[in-house]
């Protein structure tokens, strides 16, 4: 039996781009660069990291941004949640990818900006 994400696959897979990967995984590694690269501009050093496994797997996503052993999210809280097709779609729309892009810097800003006030000395 096929499992649940299957069904939205495919679904998906029948309106995108031929030329465009549209599988789980490579639409995961795009998230990736495309958070990382846009974090980056905040703050060299964050990094992304996107979840796949367990209940996600095949269907969603979610996003933490890495900064100096510190996460924002912070751990503990759900992560930045995308669904599969959500993505998989939005990432061919200029106005989706400038969106999140914009979404992905203030978080990044957030991240950056605690760690600055957490190194102030009392």
């Amino acid at each position: 039996m096929p499992g649940r994400g299957s069904l939205a696959r495919r679904a998906v897979a029948s309106r995108m781009n031929p030329k465009i990967a549209v599988g789980y995984d490579e639409v995961a590694g795009w998230l990736r660069n495309f958070a990382a690269s846009h974090a980056k501009r905040e703050h060299a050093a964050v990094e992304a990291v996107v979840e796949t496994g367990g209940d996600r797997d095949g269907r969603s996503y979610g996003l933490r941004l890495l900064l100096d052993g510190r996460s924002h999210p912070p751990a503990g809280a759900p992560p930045l949640e995308f669904g599969f097709a959500e993505v998989a779609e939005g990432r061919t729309r200029f106005a989706w990818c400038e969106s999140l892009a914009r979404r992905i810097r203030e978080e990044a800003r957030r991240l950056a900006a605690a760690g600055t006030v957490a190194d102030r000395p009392a």
